[in-house]
């Protein structure tokens, strides 16, 4: 090869790996604030699932409408609302994460944060099976490992809950096939406008139910002092930048290496749940734990081994 051609294939390599690494650290800024969120729910105390969630969607509907108009992208979101295809999609993202959010919201609420951390632990594996029964893809031999261990987990873990952990798997195929939609969309929409497009769907119906809320006295936002208020307020943009960042990973990143950026989001949680609200591991549950974490490895061996094919396979080319 001559040093022209080098240098033009050079040119053509660079922006792809500069992509790849604005992916990761997007990646990991997001799931590293996701990691933390439980330490902000227990804060917004005696405010309920609804109610947290609903304000975090209009308040990030008010920061997002701010960021169009500090980044001049109103026409882009007048193209994305006019585009059926595009509003349909996002539409459907945005009501499979208000479903994650409230299933999140009252797990940590409510005592089951170990529970919450399971769920996204095991959300690698539904990423896969999405990939098998959507895109027909074919499993390979350490991938089906992975799921067979994973199935033995949920057994013991049915049986150390004393029945089918809903939460954790409520909140497995919420994200998993958010992840999916959001990558349908791709590079159609950038992160901002799709974010913002998913919270002005989801808007009317949380700016309803604040206002039931209020109504029938069981609103908090303005009763539990100016500290409760601002930091309601504040969730808009609590819940906006982590959203941002996943939207940008998942249009730069293959879908499994999305997926395997979030092992650092559960284990947070899972510490956070141990040593910070005190919640109790029995034998039994390390034990399913421990499948899982087991079936993780075998996941993640796969992707490195597939990556390094890939990338000697990039290089031949």
């Amino acid at each position: 090869m001559s040093s022209t051609s080098a240098g033009v294939a050079a040119s053509r390599t660079k922006p792809a790996r500069s992509e790849g690494t604005k992916g990761l650290l997007f990646g990991f800024g997001a799931y590293g604030l996701w990691g933390l969120l439980p330490l902000y729910f227990v804060v917004l105390e005696p405010a309920g699932p609804v109610e947290i969630v609903a304000n975090r969607v209009v308040w990030s509907l008010i920061f997002c409408a701010l960021l169009i108009t500090f980044t001049k992208s109103w026409r882009v979101f007048g193209m994305a609302v006019s585009s059926p295809k595009v509003l349909g999609t996002l539409t459907v993202a945005a009501l499979l994460i208000a479903t994650n959010w409230l299933t999140y919201v009252y797990g940590v609420t409510s005592g089951h944060a170990i529970e919450t951390s399971l769920g996204y632990f095991i959300n690698p594996l539904v990423s896969v099976l999405i990939g098998v029964i959507v895109l027909k893809e074919k499993l390979r031999p350490l991938q089906w490992a992975a799921v067979a261990i994973g199935g033995v987990a949920v057994v013991v873990l049915t049986i150390a809950y004393g029945n089918l952990p809903i939460i954790a798997f409520t909140l497995a195929l919420s994200f998993g096939a958010y992840g999916f939609v959001k990558k349908k969309v791709g590079r159609r929409v950038d992160a901002v406008t799709s974010l913002s497009v998913e919270t002005a769907v989801l808007a009317p119906l949380a700016g309803g139910v604040m206002i039931w809320l209020a109504i029938a006295g069981d609103s908090t936002l303005g009763t539990e002092g100016s500290l409760h208020f601002w930091l309601l307020v504040a969730s808009g943009v609590i819940t906006a930048v982590p959203l941002l960042l996943f939207g940008a990973a998942a249009s730069r990143l293959p879908l499994a290496t999305v997926g395997f950026l979030q092992y650092l989001t559960p284990t947070m949680q899972f510490i956070l749940a141990i040593t910070v609200l005190g919640e109790r591991m029995p034998l039994e549950r390390w034990i399913g734990f421990g499948l899982v974490w087991v079936a993780l490895i075998f996941l993640s061996t796969d992707m490195l081994r597939q990556y390094g094919v890939n990338r000697k396979l990039r290089t031949a080319a």
